[in-house]
């Protein structure tokens, strides 16, 4: 029997973050659904968003696979929640679940990027948790490059990193 805080295949928690409805393609719905079924058959549990986009496209997969994806919404209604969710939290604390979906994952996939994207990479780079990146270019500031994302090729790329990192975290 796994404890809290330890971390093993029972109950390691992999955060997906990317792009919402407005700023996520096609292509990222379906690389985030096939990270999220590939997570779920590693027995992982998927933390994210919990709202359209990335965060509804590896939920999909997530439930599609019979695993458990949590949602962790940025306000009060869990109506907002995409339908795939294992569970939906109201946070009502807006942006700084980004930060919550970050410290809540023992390694984090990130598919495709926009503002909040990079905000939870660079928050993760902070806490020392790896972030594997799908689409998503490196950040670079001033000019130097943080190397704040690993770049990988296929979302059994991501998921086999992620699961590893993962495991050294323990």
């Amino acid at each position: 029997m796994s404890k809290i805080g330890s971390v093993d295949s029972a109950v390691m928690q992999i955060g997906v973050i990317g792009p919402g409805a407005n700023d996520a393609t096609t292509e990222q719905y379906h690389l985030a659904r096939e990270v999220g079924r590939l997570l779920a058959e590693r027995g992982a549990r998927v933390i994210c968003g919990g709202l359209r986009g990335v965060m509804e496209g590896v939920a999909r997969g997530v439930y599609e696979a019979q695993g458990t994806c949590v949602g962790l919404l940025p306000g009060g209604d869990r109506a907002d929640a995409n339908p795939y969710l294992s569970v939906a939290v109201c946070t009502g604390v807006g942006e700084k679940r980004n930060e919550m979906v970050v410290d809540s994952s023992d390694a984090i996939i990130a598919v495709g990027s926009n503002e909040g994207t990079l905000i939870e990479t660079l928050i993760a780079k902070k806490r020392g948790i790896s972030v594997f990146g799908l689409g998503f270019d490196d950040l670079a500031i001033g000019g130097r490059r943080l190397n704040a994302v690993i770049t990988v090729s296929s979302p059994a790329d991501a998921v086999n990193r992620a699961v590893d990192a993962a495991r050294v975290r323990s």
